[in-house]
């Protein structure tokens, strides 16, 4: 029996994915890491605009980022373009949300793409559907 226990332990950290949520406004970014943390089996980070997001990039490999567009010091698409510069992250999926996308620019770089205001049925449907396709 215990045997299947640590089965089923390797099994779980397995499916736990980590996101990166980059977000300038601190109660949308708490919602959308605790909503990931609450509803999903995946953890996620918080960075508050893209120099900390970069930073921590240095450390850390995350499976999926979620990106605000309206960014302080450098917008969305820029962090986008200087992540998936990055050789090692150059693969990594990657959502942006924002109520003023720049659709054209985001489907030139095959970015998904949601509005806010967000449902949260479909931000976590959108982030399932991203992890998968990794």
């Amino acid at each position: 029996m215990p045997e299947n226990q640590n089965q089923a332990i390797s099994e779980d950290h397995t499916t736990v994915k980590t996101i990166l949520v980059v977000e300038d406004d601190r109660s949308m970014a708490s919602f959308f890491v605790e909503a990931i943390k609450q509803e999903t089996s995946h953890q996620a980070l918080f960075a508050f605009d893209g120099h900390r997001a970069l930073k921590m990039l240095h450390d850390l490999k995350p499976d999926l980022i979620v990106l605000d567009y309206s960014l302080p010091h450098m917008n969305g698409l820029e962090l986008y373009d200087r992540i998936h510069a990055m050789k090692e992250l150059e693969h990594t999926p990657a959502l942006m949300i924002s109520a003023h996308l720049p659709l054209e620019e985001a489907q030139k770089r095959k970015l998904t793409c949601l509005k806010k205001p967000v449902e949260l049925a479909e931000l976590l449907q959108t982030i399932e559907k991203l992890l998968t396709q990794k």
